[in-house]
């Protein structure tokens, strides 16, 4: 199974470190670690972008008054 098939199964911790090691590797990796980053970083960010979307916003809660 391909690592971009598995973007949807990961949690968004998962997907956050992912996206910070891709994007390290694409910076500083070896040229096959480059191009490894490069062609999943546009897939990572979409996943990421389509949470943010799907996830509902909740609202802040009512503090109590102190007495």
């Amino acid at each position: 199974m391909d690592l971009i098939e598995k973007l949807p199964a990961m949690t968004d911790a998962s997907l956050t470190n992912l996206q910070a090691n891709a994007v390290r590797l694409s910076q500083s990796g070896s040229a096959k670690q480059q191009a490894a980053a490069a062609a999943l970083l546009p897939a990572v960010q979409a996943e990421i972008s389509s949470r943010k979307v799907e996830k509902p916003v909740r609202a802040p809660r009512a503090r109590k008054k102190a007495v």
